[in-house]
């Protein structure tokens, strides 16, 4: 198999038949064999119902139906792992994401690399969307160092080995980027196009927002300190520590020369900092005696291995 297709959805009924139809006609235009993995994540306005049909006609559509609504992530760690084909292209099925865009990236992905992201540089979503997709982008690049402009776009291309390689969870479809980077495969970006929502409504809420940002400092974690955590906790614990010394250090001298300190609150700030300090580097030391005991099972993306 050549591509798959793996397509999340939710209550996308009124869409899925062009999008089918769009992403055939692209796939047969470079000769290419394809299948399409719907993941209907517990739709109820008889999506699954309307891709049973489109199956009989479209016999490269393979469909996973939850019982209920998982989420994205889910949604995509299960259509990555139904995937067979050796490049796997991400989209929504709301027609946002233009199938016209299979060639370029299958293209860009032949320039040896691994993953390609799109980046709607011209989006058609209102602000309530945009800004904080903006304000999240920005922030995540800052932080991974990877300089891609749009992680949240749906519309990817990877090669078999990176979704293998990278397991999905909670919210961190977002971050499949900086993930792959990080275990060193070839990450880069192509400007793709938008369309306007013509279908149902979209899905994105404040909330997913929240998480997307709890999920954002567990992937910095898991990217720079999983296997060294006492480099974050030991750092922030010294430097704790080291402020509480200096402020009862200073408070010594001047009990020394008569000054009462026993009622002063820069005392009790010290000894705070002191207990704050010892105990984030203690559990530093525990995290590096958990890594030592299961570094057996770390998993490593090798790209060529020769006997």
């Amino acid at each position: 198999m050549d591509i798959s297709l793996v397509i999340p959805l939710l209550n996308e009924k009124d869409s899925l038949e062009e999008l089918t139809a769009k992403i055939a006609g692209q796939c047969s235009s470079i000769n290419k064999s394809f299948e399409i993995i719907y993941i209907d994540d517990g739709s109820t306005d008889g999506s699954f119902d309307l891709l049973l049909d489109l199956k009989k006609r479209f016999t490269e559509i393979r469909i996973i139906r939850f019982r209920r609504n998982f989420g994205k992530s889910a949604a995509l760690s299960e259509g990555f792992r139904k995937a067979s084909g050796n490049i796997v292209i991400t989209m929504d099925a709301d027609l946002q994401d233009d199938p016209a865009e299979i060639p370029r990236l299958i293209n860009k992905i032949e320039e040896n690399l691994d993953l390609v992201s799109g980046w709607k540089k011209k989006r058609h979503d209102p602000l309530g969307k945009t800004i904080p997709s903006k304000f999240f982008n920005m922030v995540t690049r800052l932080l991974s160092g990877i300089k891609i402009h749009d992680f949240n776009c749906g519309l990817k291309a990877y090669r078999k080995d990176v979704i293998k390689a990278i397991p999905v969870y909670g919210e961190l479809h977002r971050y499949l980027p900086v993930l792959a980077h990080w275990r060193g495969f070839k990450v880069d970006e192509i400007e793709v196009t938008h369309h306007a929502r013509q279908h149902g409504k979209s899905k994105f809420g404040a909330r997913r927002f929240l998480s997307g940002f709890f999920d954002l400092l567990t992937v910095l974690f898991i990217t720079r300190y999983h296997a060294k955590p006492l480099h974050l906790f030991g750092f922030f614990g010294m430097s704790l520590s080291a402020v509480g010394f200096i402020i009862l250090a200073y408070l010594s001298v001047l009990w020394f020369s008569g000054y009462g300190i026993g009622n002063r609150p820069l005392l009790f700030l010290g000894i705070l900092l002191v207990i704050v300090g010892v105990q984030s580097f203690s559990l530093g030391l525990i995290g590096e005696m958990i890594t030592s005991t299961g570094e057996r099972s770390i998993q490593y993306a090798i790209r060529d291995e020769i006997d």
